[in-house]
């Protein structure tokens, strides 16, 4: 059975049409200076510094989430992290759409979560975003590529490496590309 994923569609002439207004592209752009210049070069113990610039910024934080000062969010208005939810070192958040990690979920080095793609059967392959949902502990293994609209389940283990194209339930382990369940 063909599992069928939520995606928003934007209206673009052709590929090289921004769907982003031009407030927007330039606050995209302030924004990859102000990570670069206050961000990037903290410590870890910083955390709270980090936060406050993802805040400036529109991300949505509630309680303590934790982000690494070389993960990398694309765009902070479409984040949002819960009371100790984690990006790990090196993690790519491609907040085209929104990204949301629940309390406690860790998402570990260098795993790439991508909200956008391409509507490829489109000659203007306009983009289109899904968002991704991390549930309530749940860890993504590092380098794991999670696709756009892509739900990970509370307590749900993706395995190193692994390519996410389908939902994982609940309390699930998947590895692999692509991901299949996996015994615990």
């Amino acid at each position: 059975m063909h599992q069928k994923i939520n995606l928003k569609t934007y209206d673009q002439a052709t590929a090289y049409a921004s769907p982003w207004s031009t407030k927007q592209r330039l606050l995209m752009l302030l924004w990859g200076w102000v990570w670069t210049f206050f961000c990037a070069w903290t410590p870890k113990p910083l955390n709270q510094w980090r936060l406050f610039w993802l805040r400036v910024f529109g991300a949505h934080l509630y309680g303590r989430p934790f982000v690494h000062q070389r993960a990398h969010i694309q765009i902070p208005w479409n984040l949002t992290m819960h009371d100790h939810a984690c990006l790990g070192d090196g993690t790519f958040a491609y907040t085209l759409g929104e990204i949301e990690l629940f309390e406690d979920a860790t998402v570990a080095q260098q795993a790439y979560l991508c909200t956008g793609t391409h509507k490829f059967d489109d000659p203007s392959r306009p983009l289109q975003t899904g968002k991704i949902t991390v549930g309530k502990s749940a860890f993504i293994g590092a380098r794991a590529f999670i696709m756009p609209g892509i739900t990970i389940g509370a307590g749900a283990i993706v395995g190193a490496c692994s390519v996410v194209t389908k939902d994982v339930g609940t309390g699930s382990v998947v590895a692999g590309n692509p991901a299949a369940p996996r015994q615990k």
